[in-house]
């Protein structure tokens, strides 16, 4: 009979935790809402980059190789006459973060002065405490000072990397390199 008792109460806890959210399902969820906005948006995907020159259309998202669910768009191609980032350079960036629902839900915004009064700054491929990877993989491909674009960014990539949230975001980013 203790037996029983005692056996009853971890069973109750394994069904329980057997019914909940497991984090591969927050996985596949969190692609399902990648994949609803990129066809709600009439986005474009294309898996190789177009050259940084070339036509970018308002709707072509490169996904970016290697990188599950990550997409890149160039708004503004920047000062190509100056010298394209390196390693270890300081990057500046102003950036919104929106939710990726029908609303598009601004969360944080550094764009302009109004929204924070410094924007922030942080060395490339070197400082992973100021920007999330998925900035440090844009600022690669914008690579130059004056650039701009949007990316959709996974949880893995973002600065919920730690697992305490899998929710995408949306960022609309724009950079300086201070050399």
């Amino acid at each position: 009979m203790k037996k029983i008792v005692w056996i009853l109460p971890v069973l109750a806890l394994l069904l329980a935790s057997c019914s909940g959210n497991t984090y591969s399902k927050e996985l596949k969820e969190e692609k399902n809402v990648i994949n609803d906005y990129l066809k709600r948006e009439n986005i474009q995907v294309v898996d190789t980059l177009p050259n940084i020159q070339g036509s970018w259309s308002e709707k072509l998202y490169y996904q970016v190789s290697g990188r599950d669910n990550l997409y890149y768009h160039l708004v503004k191609t920047g000062d190509t006459t100056r010298k394209a980032i390196v390693i270890n350079e300081k990057v500046i960036i102003r950036y919104r973060k929106y939710t990726l629902t029908e609303d598009k839900d601004i969360v944080q915004s550094t764009w302009t002065t109004l929204d924070a009064p410094h924007p922030i700054e942080f060395k490339y491929l070197v400082d992973y405490t100021q920007a999330c990877t998925a900035w440090h993989i844009a600022v690669g491909l914008m690579q130059y000072p004056d650039s701009e674009c949007k990316i959709i960014c996974p949880s893995k990539l973002g600065f919920e990397a730690d697992g305490s949230a899998v929710m995408p975001y949306g960022y609309d980013i724009k950079i300086q390199i201070n050399r």
